[in-house]
């Protein structure tokens, strides 16, 4: 016989989209557990390593200058998605950047301005004051002082679901001697907002497979952020009849400094100086247009570029003409007096990479060079061409930084609807809801735009709060023997009509 749950809302995860389910839960009046498998010193997932949330907004908002109205943030999302998002889902996301800000600050979040070397954000980014991990401290702090349980070292193992209702969740508790204890845990209601597979690298492994050379391509991946999100829920939701969406490959991938630690390097291993110069592969070949779009747009499409590499290996190319022209990198880049001694020091063969960089310099057509706009200077006669900001690499010192594929989150995960719900074949479920990166699959098919994954989880992670509350509520009155109740308005129904949360 089945225990009766006691325990409103179960939350399952530690970062940014679970506080905000939890946060909302509570607000509604239900009791909470939030379950973070980090120790205290990790919380958070990859929600401490972020800095912005995208925006829309129709006029000035703060830190927010001009406008960003909610059908270029479409667009913008269209465009780098290629049309593999729901539009739907991804709208009431869209909206729900607009109206989320108050919510925020009410529970300690504080923004700021762009930051200077962020290029092109000013208009559609909001950015944390202290970035995730203020962010995250601010909720955590918001929750302890509404009375939420929460359980760090706290790995959720398996979940019992019947017929698409959730029922508990199995536990393990890490103890200080590294020993373990498993706890079942009924709830009411459960929130999973547990992360992708990102960290896991064996499972990386096996949806890259193997490249035509030979390697196995996730070897040489770098995990730029937690390393506790293992993909385990979305492995047990699958054995249990979960809709499953995504391709596996597909991730938030970024080309970040080949130096970087496994895992956790953050925001700060990131190479942003891809549109200012050449990249070239191990045999010093350039693979793909580096003035394609601007960075916010773009810059997430690197790293799977570099993923396809032999080697899984390329080397970004400037000289003395694009210094200070972007965010400066953690550690110093090979720095040379001429490039042939720089093909030398990074050790790619000299007479390739000279006639790549020859050719790139001599089809530069530069015109009015702006790195703000999308500008004139182009290749012509060139394959692959440059697009924008396109001048010859001619200056010394010249420059080197070598980058590999960093791994943020993946795409594949659970089908929900814009009510959070997790789907079993094609129906949703009544109790059991998903939010942050474990859903993001629904709205990033592929490809990204800066500060997209923090608006997913923000507006996500507050719906399925809110639906939580209401399956609580319908339980309630199930149990009271009430056979009809007027539900409380729902937070996914508010945005879908463009009303505020407070209307």
């Amino acid at each position: 016989m089945t225990q009766p749950a006691s325990l409103d809302v179960l939350v399952i995860g530690g970062g940014n989209a679970a506080l905000c389910a939890a946060l909302m839960a509570k607000e509604a009046g239900c009791s909470v557990r939030l379950l973070e498998s980090a120790p205290k010193i990790w919380r958070g997932g990859n929600s401490m390593h972020t800095r912005n949330l995208r925006c829309m907004h129709d006029e000035p908002q703060d830190v927010l200058v001009e406008s960003y109205p909610e059908e270029e943030f479409w667009q913008d999302l269209l465009k780098v998605t290629g049309g593999l998002t729901n539009e739907e889902m991804a709208r009431i996301a869209i909206q729900d950047s607009s109206t989320c800000r108050p919510w925020m600050v009410k529970h300690g979040v504080r923004f700021q301005p762009s930051l200077s070397g962020a290029l092109h954000t000013a208009r559609t980014n909001a950015f944390f004051m202290g970035g995730g991990k203020a962010l995250i401290n601010a909720y955590y702090k918001s929750a302890e002082q509404l009375g939420i349980e929460i359980n760090y070292n706290a790995t959720a193992l398996d979940v019992e679901v019947k017929d698409g209702v959730f029922v508990s969740a199995t536990v393990a508790h890490l103890q200080s001697d590294g020993s373990s204890i498993q706890e079942t845990i009924y709830a009411k209601t459960c929130v999973l907002a547990c992360g992708g597979f990102e960290s896991n690298i064996d499972k990386l492994k096996e949806a890259w497979g193997q490249n035509e050379w030979g390697e196995w391509t996730a070897d040489n991946f770098l995990i730029r952020g937690t390393r506790f999100n293992q993909g385990t829920m979305i492995d047990r939701l699958r054995e249990k009849g979960a809709d499953i969406i995504g391709d596996p490959t597909q991730a938030h991938m970024v080309a970040i400094d080949a130096r970087a630690p496994l895992y956790d390097g953050g925001i700060c291993t990131r190479i942003d100086c891809v549109s200012l110069g050449v990249v070239v592969n191990k045999h010093a070949k350039r693979f793909y247009d580096e003035g394609e779009d601007f960075w916010p747009k773009r810059y997430a499409i690197w790293g799977r570029l570099v993923a396809l590499q032999p080697g899984q290996i390329a080397y970004s190319i400037t000289d003395a003409k694009a210094v200070g022209r972007f965010m400066p990198p953690v550690f110093e880049g090979t720095k040379a007096n001429t490039l042939e001694e720089l093909a030398d020091m990074i050790g790619l063969d000299r007479e390739t990479f000279m006639q790549t960089m020859n050719d790139y310099n001599a089809s530069c057509k530069v015109g009015t060079f702006n790195h703000t706009v999308l500008d004139d200077c182009h290749t012509e006669g060139l394959q692959p061409i440059k697009s924008h900001w396109a001048i010859p690499v001619t200056q010394a010192p010249f420059y080197a930084y070598p980058v590999k594929p960093g791994i943020t989150f993946t795409y594949l995960g659970l089908k929900t609807d814009k009510t959070a719900a997790v789907h079993f074949s094609g129906q949703a479920s009544p109790n059991l809801f998903a939010a942050g990166e474990i859903m993001a699959g629904n709205v990033l098919g592929k490809g990204y735009t800066a500060g997209v994954g923090m608006t997913i989880g923000t507006a996500y992670g507050r719906i399925a709060g809110s639906e939580a509350a209401k399956a609580v509520l319908a339980h309630q009155h199930q149990e009271a023997g009430f056979e009809e109740f007027r539900p409380i308005p729902s937070l996914a129904t508010a945005l879908e009509e463009n009303v505020s949360e407070e209307a």
